[in-house]
């Protein structure tokens, strides 16, 4: 089994209508209008599987995205329970055989190892699969059932695989207690089809995951990987950053060649309410000839979509206005999960 690359064709866009105020507390009236956004544009190139509670939530949804221009005719509604609605992390993942057939990994997932209310969110690949009907595997490795969220991995689809140390390797928000850099290293060969394992070190300052990859470094084609940078030598995310940084250009892939590291601007930090939010242009999501960035009214936006343009010449690369979403500490890529064509 190996795990596509994002920039490979797709079918459709897993998401989650949202519903949990308690994720924005205080600011959650702009998180649909958001939300139906995204759908309006993903529709113009793919389909999007929409998770709801109930019929309220679907005419709620339906009535947003078609205020959007959203082609409602690609929207598929599914009526699943949910806690959350970050499909990147309790969604399923996409995996497809030699011959491309695609199955589903229904990975195990408690919240990023620290809140309690997570069960209707780990049952979603179960319920989902009941409309996909696809082969339903659960990672298991030494007798346990593996966690994993998407956000925690990246993948170039060739065989190389982007982690970092303190999500998954830190006693703290520990996903899988006592599992070695060995044991993920198996587990990713086994079910993600993966050669090599590139461990990066800290995320980013803010991260409520304690390190997801996702907001940190992503590879834009098989051999390149971009990856944010902060210039503010006080800023609590400069040394953590360079340090990732002298770690990429070390790298070589499976065949030897060194990658191509392309580096993405930090936007001044943005809080609400005294806390620090996970701004970060790297949790971009790809979508069939187009790609939606983060944005946060900052001077750097325009710098940050200049460079994924160029990275992605052949893909429409617009940016999405996330200071208020940044407030449910995550945003683009967390809230999505890719089906491959």
């Amino acid at each position: 089994m190996r795990m596509p690359a994002e920039w490979e064709p797709q079918t459709a866009t897993v998401l989650a209508w949202p519903h949990n105020r308690e994720d924005w507390p205080g600011k959650f009236e702009p998180i649909p209008w958001v939300y139906a956004e995204i759908i309006s544009l993903l529709t113009q190139h793919q389909r999007v599987r929409l998770l709801v509670r109930n019929e309220s939530d679907m005419k709620k949804a339906k009535a947003a995205c078609e205020k959007t221009g959203a082609i409602l005719s690609k929207i598929d509604f599914y009526t699943i329970l949910t806690n959350r609605i970050w499909m990147r992390e309790s969604g399923p993942i996409f995996v497809k055989d030699a011959k491309g057939k695609k199955a589903l990994l229904d990975w195990r997932f408690n919240a990023w190892a620290k809140y309690p209310n997570h069960k209707l969110d780990d049952k979603v690949p179960e319920l989902i699969n009941g409309h996909y009907k696809l082969e339903r595997i659960q990672p298991m490795h030494k007798g346990k059932r593996v966690v994993l969220e998407g956000g925690s991995i990246d993948v170039n689809g060739k065989g190389l695989l982007l982690t970092t140390e303190e999500c998954l390797l830190s006693s703290i928000q520990e996903r899988n207690k006592g599992f070695t850099r060995e044991d993920y290293e198996t587990v990713f060969a086994k079910y993600l089809g993966i050669e090599q394992v590139i461990w990066l070190g800290n995320g980013i300052a803010g991260d409520d995951t304690h390190g997801h990859v996702d907001d940190l470094a992503r590879f834009t084609d098989a051999t390149t990987v971009v990856t944010v940078v902060e210039k503010n030598k006080k800023d609590a995310n400069y040394a953590l950053l360079q340090d990732n940084l002298k770690r990429l250009k070390k790298i070589r892939d499976t065949k030897g060649k060194q990658l191509t590291v392309v580096e993405l601007p930090m936007p001044k930090p943005v809080y609400f309410e005294g806390q620090l939010l996970p701004a970060s242009y790297a949790n971009f999501l790809i979508a069939n000839n187009v790609v939606l960035v983060p944005t946060f009214n900052d001077a750097a936006d325009r710098i940050a979509l200049n460079i994924l343009a160029e990275l992605f010449p052949k893909r429409e690369v617009i940016g999405i206005h996330c200071r208020d979403f940044v407030w449910g500490l995550g945003t683009i890529h967390c809230m999505s999960q890719q089906e491959p064509a």
